[in-house]
Formats: structure tokens, C-alpha cells, sequence
């Protein structure tokens, strides 16, 4: 079972469960735990591979990795504690894996909490996944996932968010990465379908004004999902959690109170 962390609260029966993107772990979160520990429980969960699930088993012996076998890890853990309904936060790639779960159990998510999230591949992040699956086994994953990192958050005050990433992406190791990014083949059809399939689940999306590659396609996106919402951070990249944790917390906790 993947590893997980809980921060319980005394009166609430409300939790919110955090998911991070490839390469990272839960880390990530650490400027919004405060913040929320007043009004929810939450979960906080790494990924297969990652942070401190990487002594799971299964992250060293699965052969196949698609986006349905890594949600089932974390529907997993939601059995295995008995979570009831509950908010969804991802970041970056987990974006993805929120909407996922959502189309796998739907009954389990009462709303959804998008930060930088991926909805399309731009012609730059092709060209970043064409680099990838050309030179994955030849070049160390550290030098493609630094490049990564400088091609989506480029500028001086993305660095904290940049430097988290990299720091948490040295605890994979060259085939985990590999077989994390075998997982781009997948990306655009699935991306395709969730945007022609709206759940009706509320959504709202986290974007910072300087994410050059992932803003346009949410953008695109609310205009169908008639449920969705976006605001957009002011001078702030991908990782708008770091970032501007203030405000994000501030628009984050006031859209999941709302839908209760």
C-alpha cells in the first residue's frame, strides 16, 4: 500500500485529500497544511515511487503502469482508512490523477481542486515528451527531469517550486522514471475524453498567469464544463501552491467550504 499521512480533526467530519505530481511527493503540501488542519481532515498520500512509497512493492515489479493502475493505488488507501466522500486537491500530473479517480468513483468526490493542471499537451510539452522518449534510457533521469523543471517554471521566482521538485525527483531512481513516463502515451486521448466528458463535479482550477503551457488549454476548458472555475494567479508559474500559498489557500478554502 502506498504511504500516507493523516492530520485528524477533533470536531470534522470533512476531509480533503491531497495528491501530487510525478516526481514529487507530498511534500509539496506542506504550505497548506496549517491553513486547512482548521476545518478538515486531511490525507496526504505518495505515489507509487515516490517520496516515501518507494519501497513499495509493486512500484518495483509492475510491469504496465497506466493511469487507472496508479489511481487504484489510491483508491486503495481511501478503502484501507474508510475515507467517506471527500475533496480532491492534485497538482501538475496529479490533476490528472483527480480526474481519474473521479470518472473511476465518482460517488467518492464531492469536489475537485486543480493546481497547475495538465488538461492538453501544448506543442512545447510535446516537444518535452518527444525529448523524453527519445533519450529516457540513455540520458540519467535527473538531467531530463532538471530540464523539465527549467522548461515549465523558467523564471527566478519559480525556483522554490523548481528546486522542491528536483530535490523530491532524486528519491526515484532511473527505471521508476521510465516507467512513469511511459505514461505520456496515454496523456492526450485520456485529456481528450475528460474534456468532452464533463462528471458535473465542481472544479475548481488553481492557474498562475505565467504557466505558459498548461493555461491556454484551461482556459479552453471551462468555457464546456459548466461547472468549472478558474483563477488566475498574478505572477506566479506552474507549482501556484508554493508559489502564492496564501492565496491559493484563501481560494481553495473558500470554494470547498462553499460546497458544503
Amino acid at each position: 500500500m502506498l504511504y500516507f499521512k493523516q492530520f485528524l480533526h477533533p470536531q470534522s467530519s470533512e476531509w480533503v485529500v491531497f495528491i501530487h505530481g510525478a516526481g514529487g511527493s507530498s511534500a509539496v503540501w506542506h504550505k497548506q497544511l496549517r491553513d486547512f488542519q482548521k476545518d478538515f481532515n486531511l490525507l496526504l498520500i505518495d505515489l507509487r515511487g515516490h517520496g516515501k512509497s518507494t519501497e513499495m512493492p509493486q512500484a518495483i515489479w509492475e510491469k504496465q503502469y497506466t493511469f487507472e493502475v496508479v489511481t487504484r493505488d489510491i483508491l486503495e488507501v481511501l478503502d484501507h482508512l474508510q475515507i467517506p466522500p471527500a475533496h480532491f486537491m492534485g497538482v501538475s500530473l496529479g490533476t490528472i490523477l483527480a480526474r481519474q479517480l473521479a470518472e473511476m468513483a465518482p460517488t467518492r468526490v464531492k469536489s475537485l481542486v486543480m493546481a497547475g493542471a495538465v488538461t492538453r499537451l501544448t506543442v512545447q510539452s510535446r516537444v518535452l515528451v518527444f525529448l523524453g522518449n527519445t533519450f529516457k534510457r540513455i540520458i540519467p533521469y535527473m538531467w531530463l527531469y532538471k530540464l523539465f523543471a527549467f522548461v515549465i517554471m523558467p523564471r527566478k521566482q519559480h525556483a522554490e517550486s523548481r528546486n522542491l521538485f528536483i530535490h523530491e525527483a532524486q528519491k526515484l531512481c532511473q527505471k521508476e522514471f521510465i516507467r512513469w513516463f511511459k505514461l505520456t502515451k496515454d496523456i492526450n486521448p485520456l485529456l481528450r475524453y475528460f474534456k468532452e466528458k464533463d462528471l458535473g463535479i465542481p472544479t475548481l482550477y488553481v492557474m498562475g498567469d505565467q504557466d505558459v503551457m498548461f493555461l491556454e488549454p484551461v482556459r479552453n476548458l471551462i468555457q464546456f464544463h459548466k461547472n468549472s472555475l478558474l483563477e488566475v494567479l498574478n505572477q506566479c508559474g506552474h507549482v501556484v501552491n508554493v508559489e502564492k500559498p496564501e492565496e491559493f489557500n484563501q481560494l481553495s478554502l473558500a470554494f470547498i467550504k462553499n460546497q458544503q
